[in-house]
């Protein structure tokens, strides 16, 4: 099983160390509750489109940066926990 690809919240995490800047304070300037910005930097929770426009706005990345990100760790989780038994599933589907 491969490793995912690394969750949007560490690259947020990267972003505020860069920055100097707190997630509550992060939280106060996307007009958002503090528990979403932690628990996107925790890795529990996932960047909705919303939260995507908030902060492609504010930190100038665009939206598609942060749902880009998103999108690439959830396939990728799926791979790793999926990906064999998907496989499998299809085979006949597939052809072989």
């Amino acid at each position: 099983m491969t490793r995912p690809r690394t969750h949007p919240g560490e690259v947020l995490k990267a972003e505020l160390a860069a920055r100097d800047m707190s997630a509550n304070k992060l939280a106060l300037a996307l007009r958002v509750p503090a528990n979403r910005v932690t628990a996107i930097l925790r890795g529990d929770r996932a960047v909705t489109a919303e939260t995507a426009v908030r902060l492609g706005r504010y930190l100038g990345t665009g939206a598609a940066f942060w749902m880009n990100l998103q999108a690439l760790h959830d396939i990728s989780v799926v791979e790793a926990r999926q990906g064999e038994a998907i496989e499998r599933d299809l085979a006949g589907a597939l052809g072989a």
